[in-house]
């Protein structure tokens, strides 16, 4: 039902029988909103620039869009690298569609209203202070489904100030981020909202003073509660202790092809004497392009020095086309150098890509890296990416990358 939609929507809005005169976006501010459950809003907010050109603001994170395109009174805007798009139409100034991702049949609905800078409304002053490391649970004694996480949360707090009770700050997990989370206290009531044209997270919670309960939004397909109370002193399980060979296993082996249909092995002579990071990733992940990015800067001032970096993409496209497109698209705008090679299409299910990797014990999260040294040996797996949202453990993270991976080099 959800696949006729999206068809609906884009047959409507592209094959108009009458011609008429194209809109364009006006410069300015819009405050965009996407309809999730429960009647809630998850709202973000996106500069335009010019009609072809507009910046989507997270927090501290700026994504700039430079794909739109208009059609009679219609208009598509697709987030870089990511393979959902929004598609409206134009009512005076403001927008009216939905937020699209074809190979997941999901369509969310959209709206933009112009010259609004506000992202979330408020009615009260802030009562509580969410500064601070909250310890979380997420489905808390659901079983298959709970899992542990880090809240890490500043708050403005200025009296008078126009930014009085906002918060940023993200959730970690043992397998990423939440990304750049922004929005407010109103009252004892937390907002907090990001959108990225991959994912789009909405989290509501009631906050005491040591305390907060509240629900998790993804789009408008998903929704699970937490649970949370301040801990200074919480940390999560080392992200290096919990993805591991199997017993009986000390190296890595596989043969994907890359976008030219060419079989790609650990054994091929590129790899051979070299340092070799393997990237488990997919183009549709956006902690996989956070850390694609890191890892593109890195090869390119390491590679002489024996380094090779080599992506295993697991894509939910639904063709090997459509996969490979996604691949090509996130190659050409980071200007990735190192192979990437397409391991699976079709679904991101972590329980294929095992099989894909049966070395391993699981594959917990995307990305996940795993780091050989020059004689073929893993020497360490790095499960999920702490990026730039995570502040210190970013800094933390990369510290330690450039300490472990030129170690090795110099074996």
């Amino acid at each position: 039902m959800k696949k006729l939609m999206v068809l609906l929507l884009v047959v409507s809005l592209w094959n108009c029988e009458e011609q008429k005169t194209p809109k364009y976006l006006e410069t300015g501010t819009y405050r965009a909103v996407l309809d999730v459950q429960d009647g809630e809003e998850l709202p973000f907010i996106f500069e335009v620039e010019s009609k072809d050109k507009l910046k989507i603001f997270n927090a501290e994170e700026t994504i700039e869009v430079d794909e739109i395109e208009y059609r009679n009174d219609s208009i598509f805007i697709k987030a870089p690298v990511f393979e959902g798009y929004i598609a409206a139409t134009f009512e005076d100034k403001n927008l009216k569609g939905s937020f699209i991702k074809e190979s997941l049949d999901r369509v969310v609905p959209f709206s933009a209203e112009y010259e609004n800078t506000k992202r979330f409304e408020t009615t009260q002053e802030p009562t509580q202070d969410v500064t601070g490391t909250w310890e979380t649970v997420f489905s808390k004694d659901i079983e298959g489904d709970e899992y542990i996480a880090k809240g890490i949360f500043k708050q403005d707090t200025s009296t008078g100030s126009a930014q009085g009770g906002k918060v940023t700050g993200t959730f970690r997990t043992t397998t990423g981020d939440y990304r750049f989370l922004e929005g407010v206290m109103d009252g004892n009531t937390m907002k907090l909202s990001t959108f990225d044209g991959a994912h789009a997270f909405l989290f509501t919670a009631k906050v005491s003073d040591s305390t907060m309960e509240g629900t998790f939004y993804s789009g408008n397909h998903w929704k699970e509660p937490f649970v949370a109370k301040r801990n200074a002193d919480f940390e999560l399980p080392s992200a290096n202790d919990l993805t591991f060979l199997k017993e009986g296993y000390d190296s890595l082996d596989f043969s994907f092809p890359d976008e030219d249909g060419n079989m790609v092995s650990l054994s091929d002579e590129r790899f051979n004497n070299k340092v070799v990071i393997v990237q488990i990733m997919g183009t549709w992940c956006p902690n996989c392009l956070d850390e694609s990015k890191y890892y593109t800067k890195y090869y390119q001032a390491n590679a002489e020095r024996g380094l090779e970096i080599v992506a295993l993409a697991f894509e939910y496209a639904k063709t090997e086309d459509k996969a490979f497109a996604s691949i090509k698209r996130l190659r050409d705008k980071l200007d990735i150098a190192y192979p990437i090679l397409l391991a699976q299409y079709g679904t991101s299910d972590k329980a294929k890509a095992q099989e894909k990797l049966p070395m391993l014990n699981h594959v917990l999260s995307y990305p996940t890296s795993i780091f050989i040294d020059k004689t073929g040996k893993v020497r360490k797996i790095h499960t999920g990416f702490n990026g730039p949202a995570t502040g210190e453990k970013y800094e933390e993270f990369k510290t330690e990358f450039k300490s472990f991976v030129g170690g090795l080099l110099v074996e």
